[in-house]
C-alpha cells in the first residue's frame, strides 16, 4: 500500500517494531495453545464494539433502558453490533479459562512463568468483574434482580463484605447510583487494570517464549 509505504519510510515503524514482532514460534505449538490469543483477539473485539455501543448508550436509571431499545431498534446494525458484544462477552470467559487449564495441565505456571500465572489469574477476575458489571448495564428487570443477588452475595462476605457492597451499589440499595458506578468500572477502571496486566502478560511471554507442551 503506498500510504503505508509513505508514512513508514518516514516513521520507520516496520524497523521499530521488528524486534518485537518478528519471533520464532518453538517446536510443539498445536490448537491448545492458541487460547490465549483468541482471548485476546475476543477482547480487542470487545474494546472495539464497546466504543461503538459507548455512542448509543445512556448510563442513567432514566435513559438506560431506552437507549438499549433504541439501539437495538433505530441504529443501523444495532442489533448486530449489541449481539457481537454480548457473545464475545461469553466466548472470552470460556476461552480464558480453556487457557488457564491448559496451563495448569501443562504446568506452564512453574518457575520462571509464577508472575505470568499471576497476571493470568487476575485477567480472569478481571474478565469475570466485566461479565458482572456489563451485565446491570441494560437495566432491565433481569439485569436489576442479578445484580441485586450477586451484590447480596458479596455482602454476605464476614467482616468486609457490608462495606464492599455498599461501595459498589453506592448506597444500601442498588439504584442508579450503582449503574453509573457499574458503567464507570465497566469502561474505565476495569479496562485500566485489564491493560496493565496484559502487559506484564506479554512481557513475560516475550521474554521467556511461548511454554510449550500440552
Amino acid at each position: 500500500m503506498k500510504w503505508f509505504d509513505f508514512i513508514n519510510a518516514r516513521l520507520g515503524f516496520s524497523n521499530r517494531h521488528r524486534r518485537v514482532l518478528d519471533k520464532p514460534v518453538p517446536a510443539g505449538i498445536n490448537y491448545l495453545t492458541c487460547f490465549g490469543g483468541i482471548t485476546f483477539t475476543l477482547f480487542v473485539m470487545q474494546v472495539l464494539t464497546g466504543l461503538l455501543l459507548s455512542l448509543y448508550y445512556t448510563p442513567s436509571d432514566a435513559d438506560a433502558y431506552r437507549s438499549i431499545q433504541r439501539l437495538q431498534q433505530e441504529v443501523p446494525l444495532g442489533r448486530l453490533l449489541r449481539s457481537v458484544h454480548h457473545w464475545s462477552a461469553n466466548l472470552m470467559v470460556v476461552t480464558i479459562v480453556l487457557h488457564m487449564l491448559r496451563v495448569f495441565v501443562a504446568g506452564a505456571y512453574k518457575n520462571p512463568r509464577e508472575l505470568n500465572w499471576v497476571a493470568g489469574s487476575l485477567l480472569l477476575v478481571l474478565t469475570l468483574g466485566f461479565g458482572f458489571t456489563g451485565y446491570l448495564l441494560p437495566w432491565d428487570q433481569k439485569a436489576y434482580w442479578a445484580t441485586v443477588v450477586g451484590t447480596n452475595m458479596l455482602g454476605s462476605v464476614p467482616l468486609i463484605g457490608p462495606a464492599l457492597a455498599s461501595v459498589l451499589r453506592g448506597g444500601m440499595d442498588v439504584t442508579g447510583q450503582t449503574l453509573l458506578r457499574f458503567y464507570s468500572m465497566h469502561i474505565l477502571w476495569l479496562p485500566l487494570f485489564t491493560a496493565f496486566f496484559l502487559w506484564i502478560h506479554f512481557h513475560v511471554i516475550r521474554r521467556l517464549g511461548v511454554a510449550g507442551g500440552m
